[in-house]
């Protein structure tokens, strides 16, 4: 059964890779129920997310477009065999650490319902890898080592709010009619670029995939 292995709230420490400011990337598990907040002003412009989690760079992270970001342990797990190094869950930075549900071919715009009244989350967008993540896991090459394996994790925008724990389940509530997954788009981004004009075809992908695609495929054409 697909379910929230762990909800993963951040651990806020010195950025790795720029010691100035700090960084949420490094998540934990919590026994707690966790609210998820849905998109609209909040006070101190929290905005969608996880209750309790912190964002470093909302420049580059955060918004109604990356609210939760979610990743497999099963690919944790591949990823544990081929570093061979312990990976715990919520290293990666996900807020949820999934079973059961194959994250990479989810398909954009698809419906994830936590928990029975829990809350419902739309796949929107994909995980890019940045310097941070590279310095945190302190692995030489891992930027291109990730973009290699393809397997980057989801993106989640809140459609409704609710509370979720580890352990509620993963329902899919609504799935499109296309065949955009996450790892196509992964590969549309970062190495496949062939791939741009199909994700100018879903409607439920981020505001800022469209407009990546836009301005690559406007260059092509000039």
């Amino acid at each position: 059964m697909a379910h929230v292995l762990s909800v993963n709230l951040a651990r806020v420490r010195t950025n790795p890779d720029a010691p100035s400011r700090s960084t949420g990337i490094d998540k934990a598990p919590t026994s707690d129920a966790v609210m998820v907040r849905s998109p609209g002003p909040m006070r101190g412009g929290a905005g969608s997310g996880l209750v309790g989690d912190t964002i470093g760079n909302r420049r580059l992270h955060g918004g109604d477009d990356q609210a939760v970001y979610a990743y497999a342990r099963e690919d944790l797990d591949e990823w544990e065999n081929r570093l061979s190094r312990p990976l715990t869950n919520g290293m990666f930075g996900e807020n949820f650490t999934t079973a059961g549900i194959d994250v990479t071919n989810a398909l954009i715009g698809e419906r994830w319902r936590v928990g029975s009244d829990g809350p419902l989350l739309e796949v929107c967008a994909v995980r890019t890898p940045c310097r941070t993540f590279s310095a945190f896991l302190q692995l030489k090459g891992w930027i291109k080592t990730f973009t290699d394996a393809g397997k980057p994790g989801a993106y989640l925008r809140v459609i409704s709010p609710g509370e979720v724990r580890a352990g509620d389940a993963i329902s899919l509530d609504y799935r499109p009619d296309h065949d955009v997954t996450v790892g196509l788009v992964f590969r549309a981004r970062m190495s496949e670029p062939a791939l741009l004009p199909r994700l100018l075809t879903v409607d439920a992908l981020s505001a800022e995939l469209k407009n990546y695609a836009r301005r690559r495929l406007a260059v092509t054409a000039d």
